[in-house]
């Protein structure tokens, strides 16, 4: 009868250390995936904020602003006719840098990724340039183009 105890526990015992060696075992897993998981975020989020001030047409209208001052993102950008048209948050790059941005907001029309025509906020962070204004510029450089 002692023998028999003995045997369950012996038996209990043996089981318990498979079920530790089990669980460190899925822990590695565990840690593994995990660090994968991370590793893959890292990777898509470095593909999701990189931001290109290219579009797909040769006229394009790109907004600089910063995230912080979306209250006073330009509304109209993209009832602009005619054109592309991009919003890039200079926090998120070297763009205030690259592009001389020092004040938000900033639209900067381009042709075949060239600078033509800049216009900037106001002391209060508000663009002061209109649609109709920005629109007439557009179709100025659209005409030179004939």
């Amino acid at each position: 009868m002692v023998r028999m105890i003995a045997l369950d526990m012996l038996k209990a015992v043996k089981s318990i250390k498979e079920e530790i060696n089990m669980k460190k075992d899925y822990t590695f897993f565990k840690l593994f995936g995990s660090y994968l998981l991370i590793l893959s975020l890292m990777i898509i989020s470095g593909d999701v904020n990189a931001q290109s001030y290219e579009c797909d047409e040769d006229i394009c209208v790109v907004e600089f602003n910063a995230s912080w001052n979306s209250a006073n993102n330009v509304e109209w950008l993209g009832n602009l006719s005619e054109v592309g048209t991009k919003r890039i948050l200079i926090d998120k790059g070297d763009w205030q840098k690259k592009f001389s941005i020092f004040v938000t907001p900033t639209i900067i029309i381009f042709v075949g990724g060239e600078e033509k025509k800049r216009y900037q906020a106001n002391i209060m962070m508000e663009m002061e340039a209109t649609k109709k204004e920005v629109q007439n510029k557009i179709d100025e450089i659209i005409m030179e183009e004939f």
